[in-house]
């Protein structure tokens, strides 16, 4: 006997047993998505490394260490799908969606992939519901965007989320914050990590979203960017503020979060859970108003966030939120002798075809075994059709809860009234 052959470390099955659950949020998300005008955009799970280096921005981690990155056939570097903005865009601009005029809203849920060190809601390949508001520059529409994940969360029952909001300017006020950080750093050197050294010199911006402790103590201390802000980021992080407030949306100021990708300016915001302990952010995002240029783009704004799934459900786990199972089968249909066997296939595919869920045996067992596996089905109610029943025309349907028993004719029709 071969070797079994077991799945990637980092990634994950999700078995029959639990796709249900999976289907739920889904469900509820892309509801949650169309009450708020966004549709649903699809992208490859693979690009040119170009697109990720350009628009992730070559500081981040994510671009230095964590893609899944080869080369084609034709000699292209090509890589694993990291994070969804940057193809969202990169389509944005491919197919001139800004040609029926602004914003554009979109959202997808797809698979992304990173070379991360696996443990509790962070994997190589983790799914990502995102959304993205293109052409307004205006608060509103960060207001919006945020509003979007807090009616998620009162739609699947979520509590105990923190949302904390943060600027982190632009680039005519950024390299003033830069420059005091870099002051800080610099004389804090000899304890920083190694990586941290290095984004010393390129940004020190990512410094703050370091996650060695040492680093996070230090950057603790560091410079606020809000103190830096220009006239014009501190008013649009004013009047975002006041869209929250007006809709009832309660905030945290975090003057630390940066978020862990290049593309980000001005508001930045993360959906933080009590309940994951290390990894409890489950939704985070902001603006990034320079991304559409630097892939090419005329410069126009853009804002919008990604939401983990695995880390969703895993919140909603341990807030004991349950969430319904779909309906198992609702007639087992047994056939005793072969005369039955075709008259039993015939009323199972009937019954499917009017949209009740029917089911039979197909491994050839006998009647007591066969009685068994409807059990495991969970069947609602059976029916045991042998040559008395062909006979009649009528079997009697056995309601598998009380044990109560009634005539019916072999009829689908019959026999969905019956059990419907």
């Amino acid at each position: 006997m071969s070797e079994l052959i077991l799945k990637p470390k980092g990634t994950n099955d999700v078995l029959p047993e639990e796709s249900y659950r999976w289907q739920h949020l889904e469900s509820v998300l892309r509801r949650a998505a169309a009450d708020f005008g966004y549709r649903e955009i699809r992208f490859p799970t693979f690009e040119y490394t170009e697109l990720f280096v350009r628009g992730v921005g070559d500081t981040t981690d994510v671009v230095q260490k964590e893609m899944f990155t080869f080369t084609d056939r034709g000699g292209r570097s090509v890589t694993l799908r990291p994070e969804g903005t940057a193809s969202a865009v990169r389509s944005y601009l491919e197919n001139s969606l800004y040609g029926a005029g602004l914003p554009v809203k979109v959202f997808y849920i797809a698979p992304n992939f990173r070379g991360e060190q696996p443990q509790a809601g962070r994997y190589r390949e983790f799914h990502q519901f995102g959304v993205e508001y293109l052409g307004s520059p205006c608060p509103a529409a960060d207001a919006e965007v945020i509003g979007l994940y807090s009616d998620i969360l009162d739609r699947l029952c979520i509590k105990n989320i923190r949302l904390e909001i943060n600027s982190i300017g632009c680039p005519e006020c950024r390299p003033a914050f830069h420059a005091a950080l870099k002051e800080y750093f610099q004389s804090r050197r000899d304890r920083l990590c190694g990586s941290c050294i290095e984004r010393m010199e390129k940004n020190p911006l990512r410094i703050l979203d370091c996650k060695s402790p040492v680093c996070g103590e230090i950057a603790a201390g560091s410079p606020v960017g809000l103190d830096h802000l220009c006239g014009e980021c501190r008013d649009h992080f004013e009047a975002t503020k006041a869209m929250l407030d007006a809709m009832g949306i309660a905030y945290e100021i975090n003057p630390k979060i940066v978020r862990g990708l290049d593309y980000y300016t001005r508001t930045v915001f993360e959906f933080v859970s009590g309940d994951l302990g290390a990894q409890s952010t489950v939704c985070g995002g902001g603006r990034y108003d320079g991304l559409i240029e630097a892939l090419g783009g005329q410069s126009a704004p853009g804002l919008g966030f990604a939401a983990g799934l695995e880390r969703m459900l895993l919140v909603m786990d341990a807030q004991g939120i349950s969430i319904p199972k779909p309906e198992g089968c609702r007639i087992f249909i047994a056939s005793l002798g072969a005369a039955a066997d075709k008259p039993a296939q015939k009323l199972v595919n009937d019954l499917r075809k009017l949209g009740v869920k029917a089911e039979r045996d197909t491994m050839g067992r006998g009647l007591k075994a066969q009685m068994k596996y409807a059990d495991r089905l969970g069947a609602a109610f059976s029916m045991v059709i042998g040559d008395n029943e062909l006979e009649k025309g009528r079997a009697n349907i056995k309601d598998m809860a009380t044990g109560s028993t009634f005539e019916c004719f072999l009829s689908a029709e019959d026999i969905k009234n019956a059990v419907t």
